[in-house]
């Protein structure tokens, strides 16, 4: 199938920390895209169970008294999953995000589907010039092509900023001959 044919599930996540033992989901975004478009949109502040640290209320602007009424994880899972099926599943620093909702599906006991995984870190590491961008942060990445959606450390922009950039790394796959998921896989970490 043609990468612009696959229907994609663009997934971002704001969370009370670095890693899943240690820290808890607070937001859910995710975009479904496929060609470029937008298909659909799910989002959801999540109720981590814990107060949020004052450096990630700094950087998210996610604050306890905003997720105070939000939903605990285990409401918001399944929508997320059901929103997501079918699709091939993206992220941008896709251990970090799928660390997390791994870690949370075992905490709610529900099986993590088998999605293949595509980290547009890791495929902008590899189709982008060095002489073009500094590096690959999703906000040096979306300026570069001129996202619709600027990133702000909250999921659901973040999601639109990384389907956006997603849609520029897939066309210049297209210019370079790549144009499956089988082709795709070649390179190591863009794929799982």
């Amino acid at each position: 199938m043609e990468l612009t044919e696959i229907e994609f599930a663009v997934v971002d996540l704001e969370t009370t920390g670095w890693t899943p033992e240690a820290a808890a989901i607070t937001e859910i975004g995710a975009v479904r895209v496929r060609d470029g478009r937008r298909q659909g949109e799910f989002a959801s502040l999540v109720n981590p169970g814990t107060a949020v640290p004052p450096s990630i209320e700094d950087l998210t602007g996610i604050t306890d008294w905003m997720l105070a009424s939000a939903p605990r994880v285990a409401s918001v899972l399944p929508g997320l999953l059901t929103f997501a099926r079918g699709c091939v599943l993206v992220a941008h620093n896709a251990p970090f995000d799928l660390g997390f909702l791994r870690a949370a599906c075992d905490d709610c006991g529900l099986a993590w589907p088998a999605f293949t995984v595509l980290d547009t870190v890791m495929l902008a590491r590899q189709v982008m010039d060095p002489d073009e961008v500094p590096d690959c942060k999703l906000g040096t990445l979306a300026g570069f092509f001129g996202a619709r959606t600027a990133p702000s450390h909250r999921a659901l922009a973040d999601a639109r900023a990384t389907a956006d950039v997603l849609g520029w790394l897939i066309r210049r796959l297209a210019h370079r001959g790549v144009r499956t998921l089988g082709e795709l896989s070649a390179w190591p970490d863009v794929l799982t």
